[in-house]
């Protein structure tokens, strides 16, 4: 009996300790996709992990993490309650559960969340500063005041709370307030362009033109691809005649958002009055395609058809604004002159009389005015009189920058990893409109040619995560490769281990990739491309453990080792060479890594990504010259984001 009940602990020991690491490699491989972005396939790791142990919080709250990255903010909400529901400690769900509700305009539930979490971390300024924007969303105006008094005894050099103070007084109506606030918050940080539009907007709503253009110039050199400062800067020109200049910031302005209403009907009077009608009438007609019935757009291309000798599209935009108000009797008066020019009398005669009628109660109207240097809330559509004056928001919103810790971590990630990513083996070939250039190595060919019965291998650069559906075909065939690995000799079993290795890598799970690449190894330890995949697993888990504050050395130094064997293998390997380089330049050795893309260009004169690779290790060596060379290469190429890296630099 004793030894019965000793095996059966024993047996329950292991089972228990084997469903804890299987729990452990499910949440280590969820989170390393999370690291590289394939969202859609961490949830189904995290998945599984809640389906075996739905008591722990962790896998709830990775997987609202993925959710929220793919804007998923009422599932991410709810998956943060769960997490909390099983462990109300942990200052970070609250956060996340914020950062979902202000997505969700739930500014209350949010300010709930962030109370709740300064219980647990009471000197966290990111959790008082969100919590104070949340107020100020919800206009409780005074207990934002209140916490702003906290955050500045607290923290007296934080320049964010003068900034918020400021916009508390402007909600307020107290502008010398406001204005004494942000001149705080600027003589604490000069640098935050937010805090310049902030101090342009009050001068905008003083009409004190000249300043508020100085102040938008800041705001500007700052964050250059803000659309709006363009807009409000544009709007100080119009005001001090500096019309080119407001013309070029409307182009600019709807080069980085197309879609702007307020820029394309800006622009399209601005091109009235400077005689440019043609290209006025394109804006006017993108501005009545997002509003068809906005009749001050519709009277001004009335006016403008007219002009340019479109007379029946002239009757027609008039006829529809004097639908809308029959007695707009300078409406009537242009549009019965369109009808005497087509020789439509009767109709020309009816429009007449009624304006004749008018005539005795009123004085004439006189021909309208060119477009003024007055303004117009954009809701204020229904004064046909208004109809050439600029168009400014109904409210001057303020830029909210809520402290997130999750977006913030992606996009440092984003900015360290200047570099393109290696080349390795996938199932599907990556395709872009731009760029025609179509990966080919033989021995990747040989192997397809080889295995007609298996899935085709390709090699691809760009590693694009699979979604749900693609998941699960994934995981099918690793099943199915695992249960063939049973019944098939040595050899046919590396060959089934090297595509369940790239069926792994694919889905993230980087340490069983490495694991079945080693069994391959064994049977043929000169293999190039199982070399080759199992230097890009190494690389890759070595970045994510060191985001994870671990040692990576050793991961970085067995991928460099299998590269340069299977270069000595495979001399004439362009995308091994180009690999390696990535190596070097990840350890900032830029010169061996120049050297590397170098012989990989030599080799295939096509590969794009070596060209950027190799004009971003000149840029951090100083060459630049060197540097914009071969990113206009790359860029030649068809790898057009070198243009944006261009463009940096040689400001």
């Amino acid at each position: 009996m004793k030894k019965t009940l000793l095996l059966l602990l024993t047996w329950a020991w292991t089972l228990t300790v084997s469903a804890q690491f299987n729990i452990d490699r499910l949440m280590m491989i969820g989170r390393s996709a999370l690291y590289y972005e394939d969202y859609v396939l961490s949830i189904q790791y995290f998945n599984q992990a809640i389906a075996a142990k739905p008591y722990l919080y962790e896998p709830w709250y990775f997987r609202g993490i993925a959710k929220f990255y793919l804007d998923d903010v009422a599932g991410a909400e709810a998956d943060c309650t769960k997490a909390i529901e099983r462990n109300p400690y942990v200052v970070s769900l609250y956060e996340l559960r914020g950062l979902t509700r202000i997505r969700q305009d739930k500014f209350l539930d949010a300010v709930a969340d962030y109370t709740q979490a300064l219980r647990h971390a009471p000197d966290n300024q990111s959790l008082w500063h969100n919590r104070v924007l949340c107020r100020i969303q919800a206009k409780d105006y005074q207990k934002a005041l209140a916490e702003l008094d906290t955050i500045n005894r607290r923290w007296s050099k934080y320049a964010g709370a003068y900034a918020m103070r400021a916009e508390v007084y402007m909600a307020l109506k107290d502008t010398t307030a406001a204005i004494e606030a942000l001149d705080k918050s600027l003589e604490l940080d000069a640098y935050d362009g937010s805090v310049w539009a902030q101090r342009a907007s009050v001068s905008l709503s003083r009409s004190e033109w000249k300043e508020a253009e100085g102040f938008l110039d800041k705001a500007i050199h700052l964050k250059p691809k803000h659309p709006g400062y363009y807009i409000n800067r544009a709007l100080a020109r119009v005001n001090l005649s500096k019309l080119r200049g407001a013309m070029a910031d409307y182009d600019t302005a709807l080069d980085l958002d197309s879609a702007n209403f307020i820029g394309h009907y800006n622009r399209g009077l601005l091109r009235a009055q400077v005689g440019d009608d043609n290209r006025a009438i394109t804006d006017f007609d993108f501005v009545l395609r997002m509003e068809p019935d906005n009749y001050l757009a519709i009277y001004n291309r009335a006016l403008l058809l007219d002009k340019t000798g479109d007379v029946r599209g002239a009757i027609r935009d008039y006829t529809k604004v004097i639908e809308r108000f029959p007695n707009f009797w300078t409406g009537l008066e242009n549009r019965a002159k369109c009808y005497r020019r087509l020789g439509m009398v009767k109709q020309a005669e009816q429009d007449e009389f009624k304006v004749y009628k008018a005539q005795l109660y009123k004085h004439l109207y006189g021909v309208q005015p060119r477009m003024t240097k007055e303004q117009r809330k954009r809701s204020d559509d229904e004064d046909m009189e208004k109809y050439n004056q600029i168009v400014v928001a109904d409210e001057e919103e303020t830029e909210h920058e809520y402290k997130n810790e999750y977006r913030g971590k992606v996009q440092n990630r984003k900015v360290e990893m200047d570099f393109l990513p290696m080349y390795e083996m996938a199932f599907a070939q990556h395709h872009s409109e731009v760029k025609t250039y179509i990966p080919f190595d033989r021995k990747v060919d040989a192997f397809n040619a080889a295995h007609r019965h298996l899935r085709p291998l390709y090699v691809v650069c760009s590693h694009t995560g699979p979604d749900e559906r693609q998941s699960k075909a994934y995981f099918d065939y690793i099943d199915s490769l695992s249960a063939r690995l049973a019944h098939v000799g040595n050899e046919e079993m590396a060959v089934l281990l090297f595509q369940r290795a790239v069926a792994y890598s694919v889905t993230q799970n980087l340490e069983e990739a490495v694991s079945d690449l080693g069994a391959c190894l064994q049977n043929d330890s000169t293999n190039v491309l199982v070399l080759w995949q199992r230097a890009v697993c190494n690389q890759r888990l070595a970045v994510f453990n060191q985001s994870q504050g671990k040692d990576s050395q050793w991961l970085f130094a067995h991928a460099l080792s299998d590269l340069s064997t299977a270069i000595m293998q495979d001399p004439q390997n362009a995308y091994l060479l180009y690999d390696r380089g990535n190596m070097y330049a990840s350890r900032k050795d830029y010169g061996r890594a120049i050297e590397d893309y170098t012989r990989a260009i030599i080799i295939d004169q096509h590969l794009a990504e070596a060209y950027y690779n190799r004009g971003m290790a000149r840029l951090e060596l100083g060459r630049t010259q060197e540097g914009i060379a071969d990113l206009s290469k790359a860029g030649e190429l068809g790898l057009y984001q070198a243009y944006s890296v261009i463009k940096r630099h040689r400001k």
